[in-house]
């Protein structure tokens, strides 16, 4: 049967064990910073890029020393390998006590979880088990946010039901005033701007240099994004067979105007959860092309509609060519769907 791999976050409850937890997180600094320091060695000396086998070697016996477990050492390694990899670059950054998040990977097979707490070299980490974990523990970790407050992370392997709930095919068509609009809905999905609702209290607390009180005003407006994002997508993929989602470009709009704007919808988080939830259900999900979705009328074709950067104020519109009225975002979604027929299902356009 098909899986997934699905990580579990719950918030480490004993406020004695940060100190442990930054202890630890020194240590994998330490370990981080060699393997950078001698890939950066090997390559100017013997033109050679280390692998992750060779860094494990080079490492050995520093879990003594450092306090770690050898699989943490050894999980340190193949993230290093593979975070250089993608970066293609000859170095990282270095990892410090100051700018550097606390991070402590680990593998499963040397813990211990039991109910609400988890039990690392020896030392037992109480958490608050806001939901219960499923599936089969592969890895994890320890990491600390920008608050200073400690996580671990389970990263678990779940079967898929690989069985669509819904039997609606729906066409997505991101925005900004409008988060997302459903083909199949009346009304939008839409919630608040909350980086201009808490624009105001953020600027008070950096011109006061509250840095505590600014990190967590930080902390609040993505939490409410992200929980906001995980309800809606659920409730979206719960009830489709087909989902395909416009292509707009984020990395391109931020360079406007409408930047703030367009950081604050959260389309690559919005895509990225249907994506994976529409794997596990098994629904079809696809990126489509998203051009013209706007000014061409659904009903008959024609391109019509309002266009260009001075027309974007008009949200109602009346086809020239059939005498439709349309809702602008409503009937991008539409056209996005018979795009994402056409593509993902091979249904020929009408």
């Amino acid at each position: 049967m098909p899986s997934s791999m699905l990580t579990f976050k719950y918030r480490i409850k004993d406020s004695t064990s940060s100190k442990h937890l930054v202890r630890l997180g020194w240590a994998v600094n330490t370990v981080w910073n060699f393997c950078n320091e001698v890939s950066m060695l090997a390559l100017r000396r013997d033109k050679h890029w280390l692998s992750t086998f060779e860094l494990i070697n080079l490492c050995a016996g520093a879990g003594a020393e450092l306090g770690l477990h050898s699989d943490t050492i050894s999980e340190i390694c193949r993230e290093y390998v593979a975070k250089r990899v993608a970066a293609r670059k000859r170095r990282l950054k270095w990892r410090s006590r100051k700018r550097s998040l606390g991070w402590i990977p680990f593998k499963a097979r040397f813990l211990k979880i039991d109910d609400d707490s988890i039990k690392y070299l020896k030392r037992r980490f109480r958490f608050w088990l806001s939901r219960a974990i499923t599936g089969r523990v592969k890895t994890g970790s320890f990491t600390q946010d920008a608050r200073g407050r400690w996580y671990v992370n389970f990263q678990c392997e779940v079967e898929d039901a690989n069985v669509p709930v819904g039997d609606t095919e729906i066409g997505i068509d991101l925005g900004l005033t409008n988060q997302l609009w459903c083909s199949d809905m009346d009304e939008p999905y839409s919630r608040d701007n909350l980086t201009r609702t808490h624009e105001d209290a953020l600027a008070m607390a950096q011109r006061a240099n509250k840095t505590k009180r600014v990190k967590a005003i930080h902390a609040k407006i993505a939490n409410c994004r992200k929980d906001w994002t995980h309800k809606t997508t659920t409730a979206i993929v719960h009830r489709a067979k087909l989902i395909a989602v416009g292509n707009v470009s984020s990395t391109k709009l931020v360079k406007t105007r409408m930047a703030k704007s367009v950081l604050d919808a959260g389309w690559g988080q919005l895509r990225t959860c249907l994506e994976y939830k529409a794997k596990r259900l098994g629904v079809i999900y696809g990126e489509v092309n998203e051009s013209y979705s706007s000014v061409t009328c659904s009903a008959c074709g024609a391109r019509t509609g309002p266009s260009g950067l001075s027309a974007l104020g008009v949200r109602v519109w009346t086809c020239a060519g059939c005498g439709a009225v349309h809702k602008r975002d409503r009937n991008a979604a539409h056209n996005i769907l018979r795009c994402g027929r056409a593509t993902l299902l091979g249904i020929p356009r009408l």
